[in-house]
């Protein structure tokens, strides 16, 4: 079913995700195209947002975090937060003081606002070499002079899957417009979260390469099956506000792009059954579990998209990553 219709509306506007606008205007008439931040800018952004995390995550306390993140991320983070702090309002006994090293970055040179950036760091949360060692990705967006930086997207990769940035002779990058469709690249970076929701529901536009996350996700959802139950499964784009796509052109002509999106699993019993609610959908939950439960997720995807005259397997886009979050979950 391809938007399950009213019910995927009236969830859509239960759940609290704080949208700013964040469009790319000129403020103080700042025309000039450049650089996003120092690099000491960002580093202080990087030290800022870790402090922060760590103090939220040991408290499963969303407040405490709340001015750092924004976006697909915040969304994500937030919700997390408070359903852990109801099923666990004593705290994390478990936290683990999150770690970002060896960092790197990556920023771009635009006008106006907002302004962005990305860095790459090493997170005590991997191994530090073999096929476990990971590298975290995260963008970094300020929407005015007076604003804090907030990680609005995060993905984790192995190092080899990040591609070289163009750059220019200073050293800084040049983002993909999010606001329009590139006509250099395979697909348009302005697009993307339009064109995954629908691949996913009609399997079209077949613009993806397969894996886990594209094709196999789709056949998934296809066999996904239980005695007694039947699923509903509908998708929506997510790419305006914070969370609008934010582009890099890589070096040999396409970009890693990141963007968002909505997804909506509907799970009925037969008569006599109930689906089961656990803690955590619990914690998010609106209305009464009878006979049908609505989660709803929002994601984010890491995908590098090649040049539009890129051939045989290297002409589709690819997702590096993809980062799911439970947001909400209605019963009825």
């Amino acid at each position: 079913m391809r938007r399950l219709g009213r019910l995927a509306a009236g969830l859509a506007t239960t759940t609290v995700l704080v949208v700013t606008a964040s469009g790319c205007v000129t403020v103080h008439g700042e025309l000039e195209v450049v650089p996003g931040a120092t690099r000491s800018e960002a580093a202080k952004a990087l030290e800022d947002f870790t402090v922060a995390y760590n103090k939220a995550d040991e408290a499963y306390d969303p407040a405490l975090d709340a001015d750092r993140v924004t976006g697909s991320l915040g969304a994500i983070n937030q919700a997390g937060l408070a359903a852990r702090q109801k099923t666990s309002p004593e705290g994390n006994a478990a936290h683990k003081p999150l770690e970002l090293t060896d960092a790197s970055y990556t920023i771009p040179k635009k006008a106006g606002w907002p302004r962005w950036f990305l860095a790459d760091t090493d997170s005590n949360r991997d191994a530090d070499a073999g096929k476990q060692d990971t590298r975290w990705l995260l963008a970094f967006v300020r929407t005015g002079p007076d604003a804090p930086w907030k990680v609005a997207y995060l993905a984790v990769v192995a190092p080899s899957v990040i591609p070289e940035f163009g750059k220019d002779a200073d050293g800084w990058a040049q983002p993909v417009p999010s606001e329009e469709t590139d006509s250099t690249l395979a697909t348009a970076p302005a697009d993307l979260s339009t064109t995954y929701t629908d691949y996913l529901q009609e399997g079209a536009p077949d613009v993806f390469a397969p894996g886990a996350t594209t094709s196999g996700w789709r056949d998934a959802r296809k066999n996904t099956r239980r005695a007694g139950f039947s699923y509903q499964f509908a998708d929506q784009p997510l790419d305006s506000g914070t969370f609008a796509p934010l582009g890099l052109r890589t070096e040999d002509g396409g970009a890693l792009v990141f963007f968002s999106s909505k997804h909506f699993e509907r799970q009925t019993a037969a008569q006599g059954l109930r689906p089961t609610v656990t803690a955590d959908v619990r914690a998010l939950l609106t209305g009464e579990v009878k006979s049908t439960l609505t989660k709803e997720r929002v994601s984010s995807q890491l995908v590098y998209v090649p040049k539009k005259d890129a051939g045989g397997t290297d002409a589709k886009a690819r997702v590096l990553n993809r980062l799911p979050g439970l947001v909400a979950a209605q019963g009825s």
